[in-house]
This record gives C-alpha cells, sequence and structure tokens, in this order.
C-alpha cells in the first residue's frame, strides 16, 4: 500500500494497519507532533483507532523550540 507522508510517498510495512503505527514505523514517536489526514487534523486519541487507507495523505507538524 502506498501512502504520501510530507509530500514523499511510503509504502506500508505489511501489518501497519493503523495511524499510530504508521508515524511509529517512519519514526514519528516524539511529542510535540500533530498530524492531519487529507487536510483534516486527527486528534492523538484517534490515532490508534484510524485506519491506513491507500493513498493517504498525512501532513506531520512538530513543534520546535529555540529563538
Amino acid at each position: 500500500m502506498d501512502v504520501e507522508i510530507n509530500g514523499r510517498h511510503i509504502q506500508v510495512a505489511e501489518g501497519c494497519t493503523t495511524l499510530r503505527q504508521l508515524l511509529e514505523q517512519e519514526g514519528f514517536t516524539g511529542v510535540g507532533q500533530a498530524v492531519a489526514v487529507n487536510n483534516r487534523v486527527v486528534p492523538r486519541t484517534d490515532w490508534e483507532d484510524m485506519p491506513v487507507t491507500e493513498g493517504m495523505k498525512l501532513t506531520v507538524i512538530r513543534a520546535v523550540c529555540g529563538g
């Protein structure tokens, strides 16, 4: 299955069925992240239940500190 994360096409590993699993597969495991799927923000509480589907477009934003 193919999805897009921040404009980059990704092959989803077999057995990766939820948004949380996909984010972990791609190394997005830290705090301070927001995710939109097909231009809709997905609350962190829904990541475990959201299924990964062919052609999903994800935008992952990481908060950073600095000045």
